[in-house]
């Protein structure tokens, strides 16, 4: 007989695997067209950051088995943040690859917003998450804080300059090689 923990984790497990299937699927079509496409190094490394992100939200969704009781409420609740993440994945790649030159650069900044006010909701929810579910306090949320302080500017003035973008693009990078050192036996499985 399966647990409740594992009955509601098939779903965002499905959800999460959609949007890895996304990204995976955008990779490949970038490699497959390639002379074609013009890269723009701060769209790659959102896209893997995002790659990471789902990967990170699927592992830390282990730490609900130790949830007794799941309400439908807070079900929906937890399912957001992988639902957002895959519209994210959506909106990270062109709609078209069968045109004659894939210019990724152009691509972000037409759609930077959309990509950041979808990025907005990953920490403002993992703030709630964390306060309301897994009892941490709103001090303890300083990375989520420092991204929200990043992407709401930005995003609210349509900020275009491009070492803007790229100094962005470097911040997070950093913030998850950091997050990573520092919290290395935070992202520990074990079997007790």
């Amino acid at each position: 007989m399966e647990s409740p923990f594992e009955y509601v984790t098939v779903l965002i497990s499905i959800v999460l695997g959609m949007g890895i299937t996304q990204l995976v699927s955008g990779f490949a079509a970038i490699v497959i067209k390639w002379e074609r496409v013009k890269i723009y190094w701060p769209h790659m490394i959102l896209i893997l950051l995002v790659f990471i992100i789902h990967i990170q939200d699927w592992w830390a969704t282990y730490e609900l088995h130790t949830y007794a009781y799941w309400r439908l409420p807070t079900f929906l609740f937890i399912i957001l943040y992988p639902v957002n993440l895959y519209i994210l994945t959506r909106i990270l790649f062109p709609p078209r690859w069968n045109v004659k030159e894939i210019d990724l650069k152009k691509f972000y900044f037409e759609n930077y917003r959309k990509i950041y006010l979808f990025m907005i909701f990953l920490p403002a929810h993992s703030i709630l998450e964390n306060v309301f579910l897994a009892g941490y306090r709103i001090r303890d949320q300083f990375v989520q804080m420092f991204l929200l302080a990043i992407l709401i500017p930005v995003a609210w003035l349509n900020r275009k300059d491009e070492w803007i973008h790229k100094a962005i693009a470097v911040i997070f990078l950093v913030i998850m090689i950091v997050t990573f050192a520092v919290a290395w036996n935070i992202f520990l499985i074990t079997n007790n």
